[in-house]
């Protein structure tokens, strides 16, 4: 049995319960979450959020790519969110990779060159790339100015949520 058949088994069970189908398609905390992808991160339940309270975008690194700032429009122009939360990690696998390093390795690998992204946005420093996405929300010329970005690094090891100072 492949996974995506064991996924499908429990969302079976899951239907037998299931009571959200009156959740508003707007959040109830009106935040939007950019965080990374990493699996070992419930970021629900490290925030303390229940279903329909917040929109949770993740991307690996959390970066504030094109599509991620797409959906922060979004999330604030249609759908009401007054405040961004951005979240980096320990042990992110962005971390341990040289951009220039990836793109060699890919290419060999799969014997070309060619092909997207042209980045990963691998970083070197924690702390400064949490800044860098803050920077990168407020100063879209979409994000109203009054919506408060903030970042914070979340340690792997013991769930601890740290904010990274931006100014």
């Amino acid at each position: 049995m492949s996974v995506a058949d064991e996924l499908l088994r429990a969302n079976e069970q899951f239907v037998r319960s299931f009571n959200l189908g009156d959740l508003a398609v707007q959040p109830k905390r009106r935040v939007a979450v950019l965080a990374c992808m990493d699996s070992r991160i419930l970021f629900e339940r490290c925030l303390g959020l229940e279903p329909g309270d917040a929109h949770m975008i993740r991307n690996a690194g959390g970066i504030a790519t094109e599509d991620a700032l797409r959906s922060l429009i979004v999330s604030h122009h249609l759908l009401d969110t007054q405040e961004v939360i951005i979240i980096n990690h320990t042990d992110c696998g962005l971390l341990r990779v040289r951009e220039d390093e990836l793109k060699k390795k890919l290419a060999e690998k799969m014997g070309t060159h060619e092909g997207a992204p042209a980045h990963f946005h691998a970083f070197e420093d924690l702390e400064e790339n949490v800044r860098e996405q803050v920077r990168r929300v407020k100063s879209h010329p979409w994000i109203p100015r009054h919506i408060p970005v903030r970042g914070f690094v979340y340690d792997v090891k013991t769930g601890k949520l740290s904010e990274v100072r931006t100014a």
